[in-house]
């Protein structure tokens, strides 16, 4: 039998409502067969397309905050005037729609001509920008930038060989086998000739002349900018051990490895994860929606333990171990011999597929090569500025003076990436935007899904509500009673409120 449409949510707002039949900030009704959110700030009273443009997550569901409201599965974030996505991992805007009164009653019959967007306008305009790098900050730095009405050229260096993707997806649902490969560009194929911007795939920069303000392609030729976004990103770490380059052992990183690891997942029996990392363990459930026996090869003694702490870990584990993944801790692959996999304790382990989620580094020859200032990443200022006037750094490899933590950080997630792009686009027009959004995370296992709001690298006391192993918690992770970092599972407007305290305590 065929799929039914799900009918439409709530009252017909087209046939009105009173203000009594809101049971808080929101309303989901329905004009026609479109899902409608009304939303009440303060005195006034706005209308929305009810579902996050991100990952179609329910927004009635979120937190409305001033004349916003944030999506409770991302923490995406919509202004509710315009429908702008305001914070990624949402990049496009939602639908507004009119909003009428009749004596007591509220009416909602059509929407409106979609907003334009808050143009701050650019106080010092370049000529040319120039971006290096096709992952998630570079993608959101040119979009913003051409959102922000920027009309001078922008040039797109990535070396990858597609257009940028939602990466997180490539180890969740893609990988799973549960979303088709045309979910994955962040773009449609035009959109990058459509907004005039220049992206050139599979090229290399062989380094950057400051001085001349020139980046030089590996074939020698030069690309001159006026202002300069390094958003590089980071490489799979490798192992250094035999057997790594055959054609069934894989990073997951680009979509090509995500290919690759589905062509040898066809017909395979049994894998191999090589670290309980979240890239990891999000691939070991991934495979085992493939129906493929999985094996989980990791150094540390718990999963997550470092970053989620040990009650969290051994959650994870068992959520794994509940869905078939057997798991060989505090054990190291040695070597691999064809289709067999040598461990340090001395076991051997046959796999048809090998996967290795061992961690990242960022990519920071560029920025040496330059003489940036590094720390353990490119260190940039509060507006994402180098050491170098008119060259910024985003993603991966930026390390940042976080106001939250009072720390100098470098995260490697994807909104921030995304975030720090945008932030990076309007800096880079001269708008001094200083950035300072809490760093988030989601993780998803099987049908459970963890977010992360804040960093903690470390923490003596983690304050636990809820019950962990029935999957309804919020864990706050403390130094020295402040709270550093909040991780959760479906507590989702707990999450959104620990992330605006955050916000509201550093500024």
């Amino acid at each position: 039998m065929a799929d039914q449409q799900a009918p439409p949510a709530g009252p017909d707002l087209s046939q009105g409502v009173m203000p009594s039949e809101f049971s808080g900030d929101m309303l989901v009704g329905h004009v026609g067969d479109e899902d409608v959110l009304l939303v009440r700030s303060g005195s006034e009273i706005f209308a929305i397309d009810a579902h996050c443009s991100h990952y179609h997550g329910p927004l009635a569901e979120g937190l409305v905050d001033g004349e916003s409201v944030r999506c409770p599965w991302h923490h995406a974030c919509f202004d509710l005037r315009t429908g702008e996505a305001t914070r990624a991992p949402a990049l496009s805007a939602i639908a507004v729609w009119k909003v009428e009164r009749e004596g007591e009653r509220i009416f909602v019959r059509q929407k409106r001509e979609q907003p334009k967007p808050g143009i701050k306008g650019a106080v010092d305009a370049p000529a040319r920008i120039v971006i290096v790098g096709g992952g998630a900050a570079g993608f959101a730095a040119a979009e913003m930038l051409r959102r922000q009405d920027y009309r001078g050229s922008i040039v797109m260096l990535s070396h990858e060989a597609a257009a940028p993707v939602d990466r997180p997806n490539l180890s969740k649902d893609y990988l799973a086998g549960s979303a088709p490969e045309d979910w994955l560009p962040l773009r449609p194929e035009g959109f990058y000739a459509d907004a005039g911007i220049d992206l050139r795939l599979g090229t290399e920069v062989a380094s950057i002349d400051a001085r001349a303000r020139d980046v030089v392609l590996a074939g020698g030729e030069t690309v001159p900018y006026d202002r300069l976004l390094l958003a590089t990103g980071a490489e799979p770490v490798r192992l250094p051990i035999s057997g790594v380059d055959q054609p069934h052992v894989h990073v997951l990183r680009s979509l090509a490895d995500c290919r690759a690891i589905i062509a040898s997942a066809n017909g395979a029996r049994r894998a191999i994860v090589i670290g309980a990392s979240f890239i990891g363990l999000e691939a070991a459930a991934s495979l085992r929606a493939r129906d493929i026996e999985v094996h989980v090869v990791g150094l540390e003694q718990r999963p997550l333990e470092r970053v989620l702490g040990p009650e969290m870990g051994d959650f994870v584990r068992a959520l794994h171990e509940e869905h078939g993944v057997i798991f060989h801790l505090g054990d190291t692959v040695t070597s691999i011999d064809g289709k067999r996999a040598t461990l340090k304790s001395g076991g051997v382990l046959d796999a048809d597929v090998v996967v290795i989620g061992v961690g990242v580094r960022p990519r920071l020859a560029l920025a040496e090569k330059a003489g940036l200032a590094i720390d353990r990443g490119v260190t940039v200022d509060a507006y994402l500025e180098t050491s170098i006037p008119g060259i910024y750094a985003a993603g991966d490899i930026a390390r940042w003076p976080d106001p939250h933590s009072g720390e100098t950080i470098r995260v490697e997630h994807w909104v921030v990436a995304e975030r720090q792009g945008q932030t990076a686009a309007r800096n880079m027009l001269g708008q001094r935007e200083a950035f300072e959004a809490v760093p988030f995370f989601w993780s998803q296992h099987y049908d459970v899904p963890i977010n992360y709001v804040g960093h903690a690298e470390k923490w003596d006391e983690i304050a636990v509500d809820g019950d962990i192993a029935a999957k309804d918690c919020l864990l706050r992770y403390k130094s020295g009673g402040r709270v550093l970092a909040v991780a959760s599972i479906y507590r989702d407007v707990a999450s959104l409120e620990a992330e605006i305290r955050m916000e509201r305590a550093a500024r």
